[in-house]
């Protein structure tokens, strides 16, 4: 294919994809962002100061583990209301760039590693399409972007040994820990298959037991010839010798073949994976270049040591039949390799082994399941094309530049853009029916909030909390458990106020809410209108005075001895 067809493609591939990226970034803003404008002002004015600001309880250490980010969405909120566009418009058209930035980084990663740009076209599309959902203004849309680079940096050191690449790969994981340090692990996650793949080639590929075996009998031969003993047993070690000397070229013989023509699984020694480990080590210290001190190193242990794992959805494990998507995708991989005379390397089959296990022990991780499975299955599909229609790919591409090719390729991106965007076109960026909007009107406007004690719920508070609203709790969960607020005890337990499990326990009816109530000397309550515990505070008229209520949200005051 010649160069100048090359450009086109990439132009029209390059345009589809941010059309699409547009088309599937949503508009209207989720609960994560409004804590994060707050958070990003409080740093501008205070500093980090490990303190929560935000809520009533009192002395809540907090960690701020995504720093840099609420700063910097901080800034753009602040330049959208300064020139004039609104700050949340603002917002939302830097999630669009950012998710188009992901598109565009995800293609041309895919086309350096597997160095065919219909199936990097092809399979950014639907990597984008499946992590539509993951796409939000959340701190996890920038680690998603410096994860693919990751990926990207290593296999080009790999394959062009060139150092450049050893600097981008130690700046990363110090961007990550400030920007969102509960990921900071999960950067080293993604050099243990290159590893892993290096220490089983050179252990195979040693021949260490001949080599051992051979040296120690010549030791004895030395020994026993220094001494001018037992001619004939030297004899019989130097026969063991040559016969150990041939079964070893045999070994090699054998190994070197099965390298040549592996049956499924290519393993082979990456000299230079050695340096990656080294790599990996340098940036084990780069947790120490934040300002939040040892957090990169701790905020996801403690996470999964807390109960937030069990009562958040994204936390839970996956169930495959509830998400059918998944489930196509990880089908798709064992048809290829099951049914097809594709190989795979060793290192991608252990990435794609533990991408599936972390997406089944967290719904969350799904995300690098497709993100990062994405290059292994564009690997093996390369190959497979290229055994059974090896230009195939060339003819299309040179089809798609064609005048009426293209000019078909921008329609069909127009038409699906729109159609992805036509449910969204009448969104609003604040959601009335999610947020409580009039609600916190009518509590800045009537309310002492100095003095008010709320019980309000998880998926909203974050939005009080931007308001200016001191909150019961809000959506950065971890804030509200003994592993972020309390201290160990003598057997290694975490002991400290669990808001968060009181928060559960009370609103689904588990526990009297009055006991949780005067435990926390609440005043008022702000709920759903369609909650259990909306359904008991509202036949409790003596203790209960409704002061607000809307079609989503009822506010009530506490009547308190």
């Amino acid at each position: 294919m010649d160069k100048k067809t090359k450009i086109k493609f990439n132009v029209l591939a390059i345009f589809v994809i941010v059309l699409f990226c547009f088309a599937l970034t949503p508009k209207t803003l989720q609960n994560d962002t409004y804590y994060t404008i707050a958070i990003g002002e409080h740093i501008m004015e205070n500093g980090i100061d490990m303190q929560d600001p935000f809520s009533w309880h009192e002395d809540l250490p907090y960690t701020y583990p995504h720093w840099l980010y609420d700063v910097g969405t901080y800034l753009v909120f602040e330049a959208g209301e300064t020139i004039g566009i609104g700050g949340f418009t603002a917002i939302y058209i830097v999630t669009v760039v950012l998710a188009i930035t992901l598109g565009i980084v995800i293609y041309y990663a895919m086309n350096k590693i597997c160095k065919n740009q219909l199936v990097s076209f092809f399979i950014t599309l639907g990597v984008m399409y499946l992590l539509k959902s993951f796409i939000c203004a959340r701190a996890q849309l920038v680690t998603y972007i410096l994860f693919v680079l990751t990926i990207l940096f290593i296999e080009q050191f790999i394959e062009t040994k060139k150092k450049r690449y050893i600097v981008y790969l130690i700046i990363i994981p110090i961007i990550i820990a400030n920007v969102h340090c509960a990921v900071w692990p999960f950067y080293f996650i993604l050099y243990l298959p290159y590893i892993a793949e290096y220490i089983i080639a050179m252990l195979t590929g040693s021949n260490l037991y001949y080599k051992i075996a051979i040296k120690i009998n010549k030791h004895k031969v030395k020994k026993l010839t220094l001494k001018n003993k037992d001619q004939e047993k030297i004899d019989a070690i130097t026969q063991k010798i040559e016969t150990l000397q041939k079964e070893s070229e045999e070994f090699e013989a054998k190994q070197r073949r099965r390298r040549e023509q592996p049956y499924k699984i290519i393993l082979k020694k990456e000299k230079c994976v050695k340096y990656l480990i080294l790599v990996m080590i340098i940036c084990i210290f780069t947790g120490l270049l934040t300002p939040l001190g040892d957090t990169p190193y701790t905020y996801l242990p403690k996470t999964m040591q807390g109960n937030t794992m069990e009562n958040i959805s994204e936390h839970l494990p996956l169930t495959l039949i509830d998400d059918v998507k998944t489930m196509v995708v990880i089908v798709l991989f064992l048809l290829i390799l099951i049914f097809t005379d594709t190989k795979i390397k060793l290192r991608d089959l252990f990435m794609i082994a533990g991408l599936v296990l972390m997406a089944f022990m967290s719904r969350r991780q799904v995300s690098m399941f497709v993100l990062i499975g994405g290059f292994v299955f564009a690997k093996l599909l390369v190959a497979l094309i290229d055994k059974y229609d090896k230009g195939g790919a060339e003819q299309a591409v040179n089809a798609i530049t064609t005048i009426w090719g293209k000019i078909i390729t921008i329609l069909l991106a127009i038409l699906v853009a729109f159609t992805l965007y036509r449910g969204k076109i009448n969104n609003p960026i604040v959601s009335t029916s999610s947020y409580p909007v009039k609600a916190c009107d009518y509590i800045l406007e009537n309310v002492d909030i100095e003095n008010m004690r709320i019980f309000n719920e998880y998926n909203y508070g974050s939005y009080l909390l931007y308001r200016g609203i001191p909150v019961f709790i809000d959506s950065r969960a971890d804030l509200y458990t003994p592993e972020f607020n309390g201290t160990k005890d003598e057997e290694g337990e975490y002991e400290g106020r669990d808001i968060f499990t009181d928060y559960i326990n009370t609103t689904n009816i588990s526990r009297y809410y009055e006991n949780t109530f005067k435990e926390y000397d609440i005043t008022h309550v702000l709920i759903r209108k369609n909650t259990k515990l909306n359904m008991l505070l509202s036949r409790d008229k003596e203790h209960y005075k409704e002061l607000y209520s809307d079609d989503n949200f009822i506010f009530y005051e506490r009547e308190t001895e």
